[in-house]
C-alpha cells in the first residue's frame, strides 16, 4: 500500500527527494511515536539538457510541490521532474490524461501522468500517424546530435526513459493493478516506443476503490480480525485496461504538445514539437479536425 505521495524527479536527486518526503511525513503526522516511511521516488535522466550533477533540487522543493498539489487541471510541459526531458527528440515532460469507462461498467476514472525522456525521432507515432518520419531531425534537430555525443557527454539519440503513473477509483486487487499497468505499455507501444536497451521505463498502478478501510481506527484500540474489501470482476476488467491504453498514449502526445522549447546547458536545445505543423501531418493521413471538415 502507498504510504504516501508519489513523487518525479531526475536521476540524482532520487536521494534528497525521498528523505525530504520522510521528513514531510514527519512534520505532519497525526500521532506521536515513531513513523515508518517508505516513500515512492521515480527518477529519468535529464542530463542532457540539465546540469545535473549540480544537485540543484533541494528539500524546500518538495515542500513546494506538495503545498502546491490541488484538485483541477494538471500543469504539464517543462514543469517539476519533467523540466529538462527529451522525447522522441523534440522536449518532453510531464503530460497528463484521464479516460472514464462507459457507464454499463459504472463509469470509473483512470488518470495517467507521464515524466516522457523517451524515444528516437523516427519511432514517433501519433494516432498511428509516423509524424517523427514527417517531421526528420535534418528539419528539426535533435538536441542529441551524434556527432555532438562524445564531446558534449551527450546521451545517444533516442535514449532515455519514461515513468507512467496509472490511478482509477475503481476497487482493484494489488494483482488487477499490476494488470492495469501492463496495458499502459501497450499505450507507450502505440506512441512508437519499443523500449531501447537504455530504457529504464517505470509504470506504477494504483486504486484508491478501497480507500478509507482503516478511518475511525485510534492508536491501540482493538482490530477487528477480518476486513471486507470490494474489487471489480476479472471479466469486466476490459474497459480499465482500454481506458488505461488510451489515456497513456494521450498523456505522452499532451506532454508533447505542453512542452515549450527549451535551451540547457552548453547550449544544448531541445525543440518544441510545432502545434500548427502537426495539426498539417494529421490532416494529411485522414486524422484531426482539418480532416473532419
Amino acid at each position: 500500500m502507498l504510504g504516501g505521495p508519489v513523487a518525479i524527479t531526475n536521476t540524482h536527486s532520487v536521494g534528497v527527494v525521498r528523505d525530504a518526503l520522510v521528513a514531510h511525513a514527519v512534520a505532519h503526522r497525526r500521532h506521536g511515536g515513531g513513523l515508518w516511511s517508505l516513500p515512492v521516488v521515480g527518477e529519468t535522466w535529464d542530463g542532457g539538457l540539465n546540469d545535473v550533477d549540480g544537485l540543484h533540487v533541494r528539500p524546500e522543493h518538495v515542500d513546494q510541490a506538495l503545498a502546491a498539489a490541488s484538485d483541477g487541471p494538471v500543469v504539464q510541459g517543462n514543469v517539476g521532474g519533467g523540466t529538462g526531458m527529451v522525447c522522441h527528440e523534440f522536449k518532453g515532460g510531464i503530460g497528463s490524461a484521464s479516460r472514464i469507462t462507459p457507464r454499463p461498467d459504472l463509469g470509473w476514472t483512470v488518470g495517467v501522468l507521464v515524466q516522457a525522456n523517451y524515444g528516437e525521432r523516427e519511432q514517433l507515432r501519433v494516432d498511428g500517424v509516423p509524424v517523427g518520419l514527417e517531421i526528420p531531425v535534418s528539419e528539426v534537430p535533435s538536441p542529441f546530435p551524434e556527432e555532438r555525443m562524445d564531446e558534449d557527454r551527450l546521451p545517444a539519440p533516442g535514449s532515455g526513459s519514461i515513468i507512467i503513473i496509472v490511478g482509477t477509483d475503481a476497487p482493484l486487487l494489488p494483482h488487477q493493478c499490476q494488470r492495469l499497468a501492463q496495458r499502459a505499455a501497450l499505450g507507450l507501444a502505440r506512441m512508437g516506443s519499443t523500449a531501447n536497451n537504455s530504457s529504464g521505463d517505470l509504470i506504477l498502478a494504483f486504486a484508491i476503490g478501497n480507500r478509507g478501510l482503516n478511518n475511525g481506527d485510534e492508536p491501540g484500540a482493538d482490530e477487528p480480525r477480518t476486513r471486507d474489501v470490494r474489487m471489480v470482476p476479472d471479466n469486466r476488467l476490459t474497459p480499465l485496461f482500454k481506458a488505461t491504453a488510451e489515456a497513456t498514449e494521450a498523456a505522452i502526445v499532451n506532454a508533447l504538445l505542453a512542452a515549450e522549447t527549451m535551451v540547457g546547458r552548453d547550449g544544448v536545445t531541445a525543440h518544441a514539437l510545432d502545434h500548427d505543423h502537426l495539426l498539417d501531418i494529421m490532416a494529411r493521413h485522414g486524422r484531426g479536425p482539418q480532416a473532419r471538415r
